[in-house]
């Protein structure tokens, strides 16, 4: 008599509170200290390619000395902060979840989960807020020309009335194309840099887990390696820019957009503003590596439940 060996049943995760409390919490902290100026210079850096490194700083020290690095913060980069992470984890639980159903293993799914989920994060809510920390950053050629700039809700609202929902979320198509390449490569190229890690340290067992700099290295390595797609960022700041230029497509689109930067600049105008960006990911990865057990700490002691996201 054969017995049959029972399959463990699939279940989809739950999203909890909590866990949405503690990925808001780290995203606020992140933006508001180091990641914010690092945004800035890295969108100063692809909407002025002609700029290097230093005068990139000092044009954006020029829109307001110190506070020029904050351009965007509020309430755009906060609303991205604090919403971005609840619909990552909505849509890549139910995307990992049917991937799983459909025979995909925990890395597939995982990658499946991610791409979906960041699809879902560009149209939900980063598109509009992208594109008007864009906006705030690269208006100021207005006001240097004498022409007072009216402040950032009056722009939105502006934008609105003359282009709709397409005019705030200009450049979404760009963002979404980003975001999926980025969750992507950096899931993969994450796991490789970890496998490689526990390899060198002699880890291989799977319950053996990486220290604090290991788990910073391991997502450093494949956060800078996934900038593979800086032009898609590059192409997402020029279609979201304020600036004027008659040589610039009437309407934009990812590709004419793509070829418009590629004639005036050539492949080293497609990757301006990659230093910061790998900064940003590193600095996002500590945030979430070294503060995370703390933040997990306060947010069950606050809310009475225990957290399950990974950070």
């Amino acid at each position: 008599m054969s017995s049959a060996v029972m399959e463990p049943k699939l279940e989809k995760k739950p999203v909890k509170f909590s866990n949405l409390l503690l990925g808001a919490g780290l995203n606020m902290f992140e933006v508001t200290t180091l990641g914010q100026p690092l945004e800035v210079m890295k969108t100063t850096l692809a909407a002025n390619r002609q700029d290097g490194m230093m005068g990139s700083v000092s044009r954006i020290w020029s829109r307001g000395g110190a506070l020029g690095f904050y351009q965007g913060l509020i309430p755009w980069a906060w609303i991205e902060a604090s919403t971005k992470g609840a619909v990552l984890l909505f849509v890549a639980s139910e995307a990992e979840y049917y991937a799983k159903s459909f025979g995909a293993g925990n890395f597939t799914g995982g990658i499946a989960g991610g791409m979906t989920g960041g699809l879902a994060q560009a149209y939900a809510t980063m598109g509009f807020c992208t594109c008007m920390k864009t906006v705030e950053m690269t208006k100021h050629r207005a006001a240097a020309s004498g022409v007072k700039v009216p402040g950032t809700i009056a722009t939105f609202m502006d934008i609105y009335r003359r282009e709709g929902i397409a005019g705030i979320n200009k450049g979404v198509n760009a963002v979404a194309v980003r975001q999926v390449t980025n969750w992507g490569s950096r899931f993969g190229l994450s796991r490789v840099a970890e496998n490689q890690i526990r390899s060198f340290t002699g880890k291989t067992d799977p319950s053996q887990k990486l220290t604090a700099p290991e788990k910073i290295l391991a997502s450093a390595l494949g956060g800078g390696l996934s900038a593979w797609n800086q032009p898609i960022e590059v192409v997402r700041v020029e279609m979201q820019s304020k600036k004027e230029d008659p040589n610039r497509p009437k309407k934009m689109t990812v590709g004419n957009t793509f070829r418009y930067i590629y004639s005036q600049n050539g492949m080293k105008g497609l990757y301006r503003g990659v230093a910061p960006r790998i900064g940003l990911g590193v600095w996002q990865t500590v945030c979430m590596v070294a503060l995370g057990d703390i933040a997990k700490e306060m947010v069950e002691k606050a809310t009475g439940d225990v957290v399950t996201a990974k950070h």
